[in-house]
């Protein structure tokens, strides 16, 4: 994983403005996580959070959150926005997803797997880091995961490079095929899940579903309006955004896919 750490090294304060920049996905993202966690001040484990956009948040409304990432640069990140944001993060450790440290035993209350999922190509990986995380949830937690939806690169190449299908056809198909992009171009190796696929590696680590939630509702990549609006209406596209998200027939339209599931209680 020293590619993607050091990709993430390099990344500045990109990821971070990316969320100020797309404010749909961080906006039905933190309803969702709002209605589903337990109340504050539950312990909450974000693994893989980069520069702490959630964390800060939901550290903010009082919850204890530990903030685990591969990239030293992103966690001193971090540190900075919490400092700057007033709040406390309960720890900051850089460790990798798939090899978590003793010392992240918890129990947590909740556990987010945002950005982990999105590069690591083979099945067996993904299902460890799902394994991992479900290791630090205690019974009836909550898991969240996010995943790169299948189509998410073919929807950018139409806005950015609609000659990208034709330069490299072979490599078009193995993409979609495989949902594995490996040559490490603009971005590091990355992984683009199927839909019908997230419910069935989550529920193999013994996960009982809640939801499945296209993120973006209808306006990926078309959103720029969207965000640009406030008040009521930026509310109302809000809502619309997470119900349309949550119907089957319209999940694959977005970017980014939200799992939402429980460990079981024995």
């Amino acid at each position: 994983m020293s590619r993607v750490a050091s990709f993430y090294d390099a990344y500045g304060e990109r990821e971070w403005l990316r969320l100020e920049r797309h404010r749909t996905e961080f906006a039905v993202t933190m309803r969702v996580l709002n209605a589903a966690l337990p109340p504050a001040p539950a312990r909450v484990l974000d693994l893989g959070g980069g520069p702490g956009r959630y964390s800060v948040a939901l550290a903010a409304q009082g919850y204890q959150v530990t903030l685990v990432d591969l990239s030293a640069t992103q966690l001193a990140q971090a540190r900075d926005y919490a400092e700057r944001s007033a709040v406390m993060l309960e720890a900051v450790i850089q460790a990798d997803a798939l090899a978590l440290p003793a010392t992240i035993s918890g129990p947590y209350d909740a556990v987010l797997l945002f950005g982990p999922l999105y590069h690591l190509l083979t099945q067996a990986e993904r299902a460890q880091a799902v394994a991992e995380a479900c290791t630090r949830l205690r019974p009836g937690g909550l898991l969240a995961a996010t995943f790169v939806s299948r189509f998410a690169p073919f929807r950018d190449a139409a806005a950015k490079d609609p000659l990208w299908i034709i330069q490299d056809p072979a490599y078009t198909e193995h993409v979609l095929r495989t949902g594995v992009h490996d040559r490490g171009e603009l971005f590091p190796q990355a992984y683009f899940a199927h839909p019908t696929e997230v419910v069935p590696l989550m529920e193999a680590a013994g996960l009982t579903t809640q939801a499945l939630i296209g993120v973006e509702g209808i306006v990926a990549g078309h959103e720029e309006q969207v965000n640009a609006v406030t008040g009521a209406a930026w509310d109302a596209w809000v809502d619309l955004n997470e119900r349309l998200g949550r119907d089957p027939a319209l999940i694959g339209a977005a970017d980014h896919l939200l799992y939402l599931g429980n460990k079981p209680v024995p």
